[in-house]
């Protein structure tokens, strides 16, 4: 692939994937709007190894607590923020899991991904996203993360099956209605992203890994380094403008595309 190619999907999956404005609704416009061919499976797989690695390293600190609090869960402990938090974690991501296997099973998936049906969610969702940042008190912290929390927010995060839609946006609105802070919701989110990444990027990576050669693998590195910057950069700018920013500006952002490619699709 030419260099100019990776390094926007890289920009484009490292920049989007964390913030509530949908990366696979932009990866798949990518070759819709501008005549670009697919990026393909090897280039999905590599730019969510890269931002899988960088919602780890930011989140460093709560990714060793969870590891901890899986020892604790194998001992029989549930009393210890690492082990609420790793439990917790677990329960959000089961629904996500069940309802796109059986949405891949079925080829449902393959027919939600048009510029139609992502304008409409990125218009819909960024409205709801309003109201809840909007609507709702905040107060509650990732330390208080309980497994009806976490059931809740893993509810929501099955809507983030339909392009568009975004898994970091849908899963800070199940956040903020439950009564957590901006910041700790988009922690609680990015923690979250953590086994859905890795689990649809290893199914990925099974896929294109009979066919992959040298020249892939090298534009699978450049993609994967990229996305890791993209991604840590964004994530340390949106965690830093919550301590004094809304959601608002991304739902205008949200708003204005969705419009936009409404227009594209119908007129």
């Amino acid at each position: 692939m030419p260099l100019f190619h990776l390094v926007l999907v890289a920009l484009i999956q490292g920049i989007t994937e964390f913030l509530p404005v949908s990366s696979s609704g932009h990866l798949i416009l990518l070759p819709a709007l501008t005549g670009l061919d697919d990026q393909g499976l090897v280039i999905d797989v590599a730019a969510h190894v890269g931002t899988l690695l960088a919602v780890i390293l930011f989140f460093r600190r709560d990714v060793g607590e969870g590891i901890a609090g899986l020892r604790d869960l194998a001992s029989g402990r549930r009393d210890t923020y690492g082990a609420r938090l790793a439990l917790g974690i677990v329960v959000a991501t089961i629904p996500v899991v069940l309802v796109g296997f059986v949405l891949s099973a079925t080829g449902l998936e393959e027919h939600l991904r048009s510029t139609a049906v992502i304008g409409w969610t990125m218009l819909l969702f960024g409205l709801v996203l309003y109201w809840a940042d909007t609507r709702f008190p905040e107060g509650r912290t990732a330390r208080s993360w309980s497994l009806r929390h976490a059931l809740v927010m893993g509810l929501w995060q099955v809507l983030a099956l339909i392009p568009g839609t975004s898994r970091s946006g849908i899963t800070i609105t199940g956040a903020r209605t439950l009564g957590f802070d901006r910041r700790e919701a988009a922690r609680l989110s990015m923690l979250m992203s953590i086994p859905v990444i890795a689990a649809s990027g290893l199914l990925l990576g099974l896929d294109v890994a009979r066919t992959a050669d040298a020249g892939v693998a090298r534009d699978g590195a450049i993609v994967a380094g990229l996305s890791f910057l993209s991604a840590l950069a964004a994530l340390a700018l949106m965690m830093r403008l919550l301590r004094s920013v809304s959601y608002t500006p991304y739902v205008v952002y949200r708003v204005i595309l969705g419009l936009i490619l409404l227009g594209i699709a119908y007129l």
